[in-house]
Formats: C-alpha cells, structure tokens, sequence
C-alpha cells in the first residue's frame, strides 16, 4: 500500500473512531502539558510586559551581544562570515553588522551569529552549558529588520529566547548532560533560543509555537569535535552561526505557513526520547514567568574564555590587598576541576589558553581586548618568562562544586610569601553580577574601534531606551563599520 493509501485508511478509521484524523494521524501531538503550556507562554511573549529588573538584564545582554558581534566582525571569523554572504548571500534588508552588507534574514542570522561567537567575548548560561546571547540576538535582529517590529517587542523577544532554550538543556540533564555527552549542548540550546526568539518576533500564535519547537529540535546537532578547531571558524558556526540560522529558519518557514507535529516533546521518536532518555520534561515551563534565564546568564568581565574568569578575578583581588610586579612571581598555581581545565590548557589561541592570559594578566595587570587577540604576543620573550612559572592543576577535588567553576590562584613571591585567592563567584555571575557601568565600559572598548565614539555612545543610548524604538532597522546606523 503506498502513503496515500495509508493515510486515507487511517483517515477512515479515526473519523469511524469519532476522532479527527489530524488527531491519528499525528502521533506524537499528545499536547502534554509542558507543550501546552510552554507554547502558551511563548505566543503571549511579545505583549508581556517584563519586570523592570529582566529589562534591566535583557539590555546588559543585547549591549553585550552587540558588542561581541561588532568586535568579531574584525576576527578570522567574522571575516569569513562576511566572504561567505559576498559569494552566496542572498537580498535582503538584515543588516551584517560591522560592515555595509545587508542580506536575507536566514543568511544574516548566520554571518552574525558566526561573529558574535569570532571570540570569547559574550555570554554563557552555565546550568545550561550554552551561550545564549550569539544565537539569540543575531537571531532576532535579522527577524526585528524583516518584520520592523518595535523595540519593546524586540527585547521580549530576547528574553523569551534565553528562556526556552536553556530550559530545553536542563531538561536534558543540564551541565551534567553537556559534560558527560558528545552533543553539543551549544548549539542545541542555541538553536531553541533562536527559534523562540524569532518566532516571538514573527507574532506566532500557540500553535505556530509547537511547530516552531519541532522544527528547532529537528535542526539540533553539533557534536563537541568544536574543540579540536584551531582557529574558533568551525566553534563560532557551533555556537553562534548555525543554531541562528536554525532558528530563523524555523520561525520563517512556519510563518510562510509551514505545519508540523504539535508535540516534538513527548509521544513515539520524540525531541528527548532520541537526545536524552532519563530527561526531565517538567523543566521546560520549571519557573516560567518567574524565573528569567537572562537574569540567570554570565556576562564575562575579561575577553577571554569562560574558565579563564576566575583565575583573572583571583589575580586582581590579590593584587588589591597586596601589590607586586611580574617579575617578584616566583611560581603562580590555578586549580580548576579538570573538565573546565581541559578547555583552556596549553590551547593555541591566545584568548582561550590559560597560561598566557595569566602571564599577560602578570605582565599588563589587566587583560585588554586587544592584548587577547595579539597573537604575536604568545611568542614574546617577556611573557614566555612569566609563562613558565605558570602552573594549571586539574583539581578533581573541585568538581564537587561544578556547574560552578570554582578557581583557587596560589602565588608564590620570591622572597617566600604566599597569596592565595579563591573564587567561588566571578565577577559578571549572577551571584556577582556587573553594574551597569562596568557592562558599558566593557561594550565601549569593543564598539568604539569599529563604528566609531559617536555611534559607540548612540548606540549604547539606544540599547538602554530600547523600548522608545519605533523600528529596530533603525539600528542598522549604529552597528555598522565607521
């Protein structure tokens, strides 16, 4: 029997059954009740009003996300970001964010996701072993510029896309599923964040919703190979390009009035059944509306890569209490839990190779963003030196702390003193968050050398009074090289 015969004898028999067919035939639409009432959530989203403090996180993370996607315009990446949309990009009005190219929204949601990841520069959800921010701005800024929508809805969009994708991962097992799989939880968060992003943005009803999910989860994939790039090109694709792109590609093809199952989440070769067998789906709506994930999310004080934040902290606070030069460091020790150790030991790339940072750190008693991306500085004489009193222990005695990445920094002097320093927050956690200022110090040093001080300044202005937005493609002045 071929498929249409299939489906019009199953057909007969539903409607025999005094049920629907649709009902028959769609077998995992058991409309649970996390899909009821997460896709309930998310299609209300964009008229919600949010609790004045998420406002006040959902701007620190889109200055912030801007900030990394304009910065990594200069990077390897966005480089090859930008010649990829000049060879195959398609028209459109979705802005490639420091440069003067625009493009469809599904190519743009690419090339900027693939910059705001160029580096180690933007934020992280740490239950959720994800980072956020460079799939879900990108992804709704390309989706804002199609549509025009509103600066208020714009950052609901946001918001609400921190808050599906994250619970997606914890669901899965959240830290402990990203640390003991070979999934990239990444870019399978990403691409949920993305999804419910644009999908908000799109003014999606319930419904769309679910269909919006099912496309996202047919589009999770990414394996954590991410590690062995040298030159972070196929990382930024994991973390920020691709679940993008997924992203708006799933909200777009439904708007255009695609249809999907109404429940990926639960019934026969479902989302979890076929990622994460022991998931716990009540975690997908666990605290929605009370809980906002955005708030929940780091923003790195330093440039550098997320393990690497706690050794930097470590070294500035025992530098406050007692001063010293480089060159009085006898011997400097970092203990991480070794899986957080692993990312960042003896790596070649400056920003995320702990050892250097710290002999930079020793040296400069700051880490700029330009001293993180100095290649030429990992053969310097004088931070060669310093490198090599540098030791990283893999502490295995710390993985009892962990999602929480607890540093501890030993430094020896050579006239016998020992200073030690634990971490156990770092700055730009949400148990040690940034203040407003420090965010905008922060996004000014990586804006101002690409579009300038005076759109810098615009644009941060912007981002703080989003909601006076009348149409997002207004930002396109602001976030374009000078």
């Amino acid at each position: 029997m071929n498929r249409r015969g299939f489906i019009g004898m199953t057909a007969a028999a539903a409607a025999g059954a005094g049920v629907t067919p649709a009902s028959a035939l769609a077998q995992t639409s058991s409309s649970g009740l996390e899909m009821s009432t997460l896709s309930a959530y998310m299609s209300a989203a964009g008229a919600r009003a949010l609790p004045a403090d998420a406002a006040e996180q959902a701007k620190h993370h889109l200055l912030d996300s801007l900030a990394a996607m304009i910065s990594g315009s200069q990077l390897p990446p966005g480089e090859a970001a930008q010649r990829h949309i000049r060879s195959y990009g398609g028209r459109g009005v979705a802005t490639i964010v420091g440069t003067t190219l625009t493009t469809s929204p599904i190519d743009a949601a690419l090339a900027n996701g693939v910059m705001a990841h160029a580096d180690e520069t933007d934020d992280s959800h740490n239950a959720s072993r994800s980072h956020p921010g460079c799939a879900v701005i990108p992804a709704a800024l390309a989706v804002g510029e199609e549509f025009g929508v509103d600066g208020a809805r714009f950052l609901r969009a946001v918001t609400l896309g921190y808050d599906v994708g994250t619970r997606v991962v914890m669901a899965m097992g959240g830290y402990s599923f990203g640390s003991e799989s070979s999934f990239a939880t990444h870019s399978i968060a990403g691409t949920f964040c993305a999804s419910a992003a644009a999908a908000c943005i799109a003014d999606l009803d319930s419904r769309q919703m679910r269909w919006v999910l099912d496309y996202a989860a047919q589009q999770s994939s990414g394996i954590r190979a991410w590690r062995r790039d040298p030159d972070h090109i196929e990382k930024a694709f994991v973390f920020g390009g691709m679940p993008a792109r997924n992203g708006v590609t799933s909200a777009l093809v439904v708007q255009s009035g695609w249809t999907g199952l109404d429940d990926i989440f639960s019934g026969p070769d479902n989302f979890f059944a076929a990622y994460a067998p022991e998931a716990q789906p009540e975690r997908l709506v666990q605290g929605l509306g009370e809980r906002y994930e955005i708030a929940q999310t780091d923003i790195k004080k330093w440039t550098v890569g997320s393990p690497i934040q706690g050794p930097l902290d470590a070294i500035e606070a025992i530098r406050a209490k007692r001063p010293f030069e480089a060159d009085q460091v006898k011997r400097l020790t970092v203990r991480l839990a070794p899986n957080v150790a692993a990312v960042v030991d003896d790596r070649e790339i400056p920003n995320i190779w702990l050892q250097h940072m710290v002999a930079v750190m020793l040296l400069d008693k700051t880490v700029s963003f330009s001293a993180a991306h100095d290649n030429a500085r990992m053969q310097d004489p004088a931070v060669l030196r310093q490198r090599a009193k540098i030791n990283l222990v893999h502490d295995v005695d710390l993985d009892q702390f962990l999602p929480v990445r607890v540093a501890i920094v030993e430094i020896q002097l050579s006239d016998g003193t020992k200073l030690l320093e634990r971490v156990e927050a770092v700055r730009g956690t949400p148990r040690n968050p940034m203040s407003r200022t420090e965010v905008i110090d922060k996004a000014q040093d990586l804006i101002a050398p690409v579009v300038g001080h005076e759109n810098s300044e615009r644009l941060i202005t912007t981002v703080y009074e989003i909601e006076g937005v009348t149409d997002v493609r207004s930002l396109r002045p602001l976030l374009q090289r000078a």
